[in-house]
């Protein structure tokens, strides 16, 4: 049947190449697995009806042999009783049931044969039907894996003159910059001295040359 075979298709499709042209996998793998469901829904309701058909054709089967056995019997009847003209035309009429009873019977055999042909197809289908939805587990935990490392190695090779890591290279440059012209300003600062602090202490130290000069005589006795 046409359905079978579509829904045959999409289960054989390669989900990974399809998940390659989707802009979010994750949606993706959803939207396949309603469509698989769908389908296989679909196949459900096929087999419904054709065991529907199956059943009404054994039913209408059973009234034909009934008819059957009921002219068997009227001929039976007829013919006990001495009618063997009403016999006779008992028996047509059975013959013609049994007639199609035969037809009705190859029928009933084929539609048989296909419903239990569909049957196994509808199982075998809702097998890789829950087989597709195992994987789409997997495959949507994988599509979040890729999406987390992507974003790791994306951060990672941002690492250029506009990166959040550069800027705070940057700045701590600056800031090191800060501190050297801090210290230049302050050893510059040490180097204004106030001239009369500088007269005071070009005092002092003549003194102490003196005070060293005076103990130098002493010790030497002149």
């Amino acid at each position: 049947m046409a359905i079978f075979q579509r829904i045959a298709d999409i289960l054989k499709a390669n989900i990974n190449d399809m998940l390659d042209k989707a802009e979010d996998p994750e949606k993706m793998v959803k939207q396949i697995i309603i469509e698989m469901s769908e389908q296989v829904d679909s196949a459900t309701e096929a087999l419904g009806q054709a065991m529907g058909s199956q059943k009404l054709a054994a039913r209408q089967l059973e009234e034909a042999k009934r008819a059957s056995a009921d002219w068997q019997q009227k001929a039976e009847l007829a013919l006990k009783s001495g009618n063997e003209e009403l016999a006779r035309r008992a028996l047509d009429s059975k013959v013609g049931v049994d007639r199609q009873i035969a037809e009705m019977q190859q029928q009933y055999d084929a539609l048989s044969t296909q419903v239990d042909k569909l049957k196994d197809q509808v199982k075998v289908l809702k097998q890789k039907l829950d087989e597709a939805r195992a994987r789409q587990d997997i495959l949507i935990a994988r599509s979040r894996m890729a999406d987390a490392q992507q974003g790791v190695a994306t951060a990672v090779g941002a690492a250029s003159s506009t990166s959040a890591f550069s800027k705070l290279d940057k700045l701590e440059q600056k800031v090191a910059q800060k501190e050297a012209t801090a210290e230049a300003f302050t050893e510059l600062n040490g180097m204004n001295v106030d001239p009369t602090e500088d007269e005071f202490a070009k005092l002092q130290h003549a003194a102490d040359v003196d005070a060293e000069m005076a103990a130098l005589k002493a010790k030497l006795g002149m």
